[in-house]
């Protein structure tokens, strides 16, 4: 009997320890679902102040950005047609909110350079990132990048670009995980699909 528990205890570590390790590459993560909610983790905003997520949603829904840094081409490509989306979107109740590894200061730099007006929040420890299932270790080539990004915090870890929409009080209504960083969701597809909610 004792051999057992004992080999119960260990099979129950292994399995933890699984659980907790980080995914390999961008297409072995395990995202939130629909119906699922936020988590309410704490990030920092382009002010350095630590803000838990749900309270920045303000009872409003929310287009969730997750993207790689502002060093990432196609990423400021993508949050630049978002700010171009914004007015709209505002118009159909909702608020923009982009989050990524880099630290408060890089996150300044991207607001200005790409003329962004909606919230930018970073998580360069990416906590946030892992509890929505989307973060995985990065390539060993992008480490000089995540470092200079995220102020030294971050060197391997790296979310998958992701939109997802959320209600008013953080559950999921809609998610667009695009394992290949070149591909991101059209403005024509997220209006399309906003307008459902």
């Amino acid at each position: 009997m004792k051999k057992i528990i004992i080999l119960l205890a260990i099979a129950f570590t292994q399995l933890s320890i699984a659980q907790n390790d980080l995914p390999k590459s961008a297409t072995d993560i395990a995202p939130l679902l629909i119906g699922e909610k936020a988590p309410n983790t704490s990030l920092k905003t382009i002010d350095g102040k630590s803000v838990s997520f749900l309270e920045t949603l303000d009872k409003k829904k929310t287009i969730l950005v997750f993207y790689r840094g502002g060093w990432c081409p196609y990423c400021n490509q993508h949050l630049s047609a978002l700010a171009e989306a914004e007015p709209e979107l505002i118009k159909l109740g909702y608020k923009i909110i982009a989050i990524s590894p880099d630290s408060s200061k890089s996150l300044q730099e991207t607001k200005s350079k790409d003329e962004i007006n909606y919230t930018l929040l970073s998580d360069s420890k990416n906590n946030f990132s892992k509890a929505f299932g989307i973060a995985f270790e990065a390539p060993k080539n992008y480490e000089k990048y995540l470092l200079k990004g995220s102020d030294n915090v971050n060197s391997s870890i790296i979310p998958v670009p992701s939109v997802f929409i959320l209600d008013k009080e953080g559950t999921i209504l809609f998610e667009y995980i695009a394992p290949d960083y070149k591909h991101r969701l059209s403005n024509e597809l997220l209006m399309a699909v906003a307008k459902q909610f």
